[in-house]
């Protein structure tokens, strides 16, 4: 599994290196333990040097019990910490490669368009019409951030709002929650300590500023075991994110890789016997999105080696920008499994007699800003400058059909 998804076996390596260690003392404790519960039921019965034999190398046994138990506690913990960097186990129907290029393109859906002028990138766009400003973003904050003006403020608000909409409309209940982590939340979601050079951290009260979503909703129920017939639970959230892009280049021009985006995100919680046609669901739903919108998009199915480290299968969604000449990911669905369930430990009863297991989570954006707003800059621009506003987001903005 490591080696399909390019990780190094030395992690592996460690932890079977230190479960080894632990084993062995833990049995040595009990032994020592053993041997020392007997000693306590034969002292009172020996008398003169016999009992003074056996007292002095109770005081060894217990030296060494205390040296061992001291041991063993260090061995779980640097343990427990090692097991936090192997990644999930892909599903079998996950192709095995090594990079995006291997990704599998299962559907396109709507047509690209054709111009019959050359179509601008969204920041030339934006910077026309004065609804994306650059340079007060870096002036205000630094590079990789930006500021909506006017009619784009109002065009990203109507998209969330749709989003939002839409996703109630498919029976997802709204949460609103905390834009700030806890440690505890960020390790439930696998975001930690794999991805904690990309996230914002608080150092002052260690916490951790939300990188998606995900975080905050999906450890909802960090700690509860849910009765059968509650799930399946859906849940969607509108959040900032926050991502340093540490080791990318996140001052590229435009808005396509930035430091704070706006996400609305979709969480399941279900039985693990249903969680892959769950998948399917979720993909569906935030497919609907980019339907509803009418852009060009399509549906790549993950390999291996492209997979996020807690996913177990995972589908991207593809936005065409025609500006920009780019497939752009406005959304990743992924089935989880028990992987995160394990970590923030959420369980269920399958029967009321019966002892409780791990859910199935899965999430997915639906989807993701301002990879979304490009792609709707993009395709719908006109030879004149000016912006179509998509019709589902017309009721969102007081009937307005161009920004000019």
């Amino acid at each position: 599994m490591l080696r399909n998804r390019n990780y190094p076996e030395d992690t592996l390596d460690e932890f079977l290196s230190l479960d080894g260690e632990w084993r062995r003392l833990v049995d040595e404790s009990n032994r020592l333990k053993h041997q020392r519960n007997e000693a306590s039921l034969a002292v009172p019965k020996l008398k003169g040097e016999e009992k003074q034999k056996v007292i002095a190398e109770m005081r060894q046994v217990a030296e060494r019990i205390k040296q061992i138990d001291a041991r063993i506690l260090e061995l779980e913990a640097r343990r427990d910490e090692v097991v936090l960097n192997i990644p999930n186990i892909p599903d079998a129907s996950v192709p095995v490669g090594s990079c995006y290029d291997q990704n599998l393109v299962l559907q396109s859906h709507n047509r690209v368009r054709e111009f019959d002028f050359t179509p601008k990138k969204h920041y030339e766009l934006g910077e026309d019409l004065g609804i994306i400003d650059f340079e007060r973003g870096a002036k205000i904050t630094g590079s990789g951030f930006y500021v909506l003006k006017g009619d784009g403020a109002r065009l990203e608000r109507a998209l969330i709002q749709y989003m939002l909409d839409l996703h109630h409309e498919q029976g997802y209940i709204e949460l609103f929650t905390p834009a700030l982590v806890n440690r505890g939340a960020v390790i439930g979601t696998g975001q930690y300590p794999k991805m904690k050079d990309d996230m914002y951290w608080c150092e002052r009260d260690d916490l951790w500023l939300n990188p998606t979503a995900e975080v905050p909703v999906t450890n909802l129920h960090q700690d509860e075991i849910f009765e059968r017939e509650q799930l399946p639970i859906s849940y969607t959230a509108y959040l900032p994110s926050f991502r340093r892009e540490a080791g990318r280049s996140a001052d590229t021009r435009g808005i396509i890789r930035v430091h704070q985006f706006n996400k609305v995100e979709l969480v399941k919680f279900v039985l693990p016997s249903t969680s892959f046609q769950e998948l399917e669901v979720l993909r569906s739903d935030a497919e609907a999105v980019l339907q509803g919108l009418e852009l060009p998009y399509r549906v790549m199915l993950l390999c291996t080696g492209d997979m996020g480290f807690a996913s177990a299968k995972t589908y991207d969604l593809e936005a065409h920008a025609p500006g920009a000449g780019q497939w752009l990911e406005v959304s990743s669905c992924s089935c989880f499994t028990d992987f995160q369930a394990r970590r923030a430990r959420v369980k269920y009863r399958p029967e009321p007699h019966l002892k409780s297991e791990f859910v199935h989570t899965l999430n997915g954006s639906g989807l993701a800003l301002p990879r979304t707003m490009v792609a709707v800059i993009e395709n719908y621009q006109n030879e004149d400058g000016t912006i179509t506003v998509p019709k589902v987001l017309r009721p969102y903005m007081k009937g307005q059909e161009l920004i000019r």
